[in-house]
């Protein structure tokens, strides 16, 4: 069979002189052209709306409340610091003053300022050489207060969440003001001297409180805040400043009833009154005794 590669040549000049193989051929064109463009269009809508609704939900991350809760959180994990840096040596000189303690530990309590003792509501915090040492905040939280006291020296208050606050006194430099938020471990000054615990030498003052009340900082040291957090403090009555050479007032002795007499004696009255007079003597040398006990320190130095 032969085989006449002409003919297909030939049909298909044919179709080309026709008048409507060109036109038809542009319009097909021209519909994949127009549908590319419409498809790249609806393509760039998409990835700019997908832009704007990640920023409106960046925005609205941002200013969420849940970044509140979240911040809230991590200061709550924060375990409690003593206010200097990890590589000083420090002790602790003076304690806080405990009504639940026996007297030894409650004298390690007192301040003798002026000759009078006062009960600390915090801890002296030293040096073991005795210098001058950075003061640090022991716990994240805001200055709310940075003033100079004629007998406590430069004082920093900080105030945390769920109404606890730190104070620390007898700063001799102050690095922050009133106002400044702080990190945990962010320094607030230097140790110094004031003349309210002038025998603490060069130190500092710290107190934490929970809802205006004192606490004993020791028990809360290398504790989580949560602790402090649940912690509910009691009030502690107020008491005046004992003298130093305050007199030990001795105790008042019963009155002495007359020894009735026995009926069954024939022992004269006279002899009674007698009796009477030894007990009068007796207690004017007891008297006696008690104006001997003046001078007597009523604490003693811790």
């Amino acid at each position: 069979m032969k085989e006449f590669p002409n003919e297909s040549k030939n049909k298909w000049t044919r179709i080309f002189k026709k008048k409507w193989f060109f036109p038809a051929v542009y319009l097909l064109l021209a519909a994949f052209l127009l549908t590319g463009v419409v498809w790249y269009q609806n393509l760039e809508n998409k990835v700019m709306e997908g832009i704007d609704d990640s920023s409106e939900l960046t925005d609205s991350y941002t200013n969420s409340q849940f970044d509140e809760e979240a911040e809230s959180v991590v200061q709550q994990q924060e375990i409690i610091k003593m206010p200097v840096q990890e590589d000083v040596q420090t002790e602790i000189v003076t304690k806080f003053f405990d009504y639940n303690d026996d007297q030894d530990e409650q004298e390690k309590g007192l301040n003798l300022y002026n000759n009078r003792y006062y009960q600390s509501t915090g801890v002296n915090i030293t040096s073991d050489n005795g210098e001058a040492f950075d003061v640090v905040a022991s716990l994240s939280g805001t200055v709310t207060e940075v003033k100079e006291d004629p007998l406590l020296g430069n004082v920093v208050i900080l105030s945390h969440e769920d109404d606890i606050s730190t104070y620390y006194a007898s700063l001799g430099e102050v690095e922050v003001d009133v106002g400044a938020k702080v990190s945990q471990g962010d320094m607030l000054g230097v140790s110094g001297k004031n003349l309210f615990s002038e025998e603490s030498g060069n130190h500092v003052h710290f107190e934490i409180r929970k809802a205006e009340v004192e606490v004993n900082p020791e028990q809360f040291f290398n504790e989580s805040v949560l602790k402090l957090v649940e912690f509910e403090p009691t009030e502690v009555p107020d008491e005046e400043p004992t003298d130093a050479t305050e007199e030990e007032e001795p105790a008042e002795e019963p009155e002495s009833s007359e020894d009735p007499i026995d009926e069954s004696t024939d022992e004269p009255e006279e002899d009674v009154i007698e009796e009477d007079d030894t007990d009068e003597d007796e207690e004017d040398e007891t008297e006696e005794e008690d104006e001997e006990l003046k001078d007597v320190s009523f604490f003693t130095t811790a």
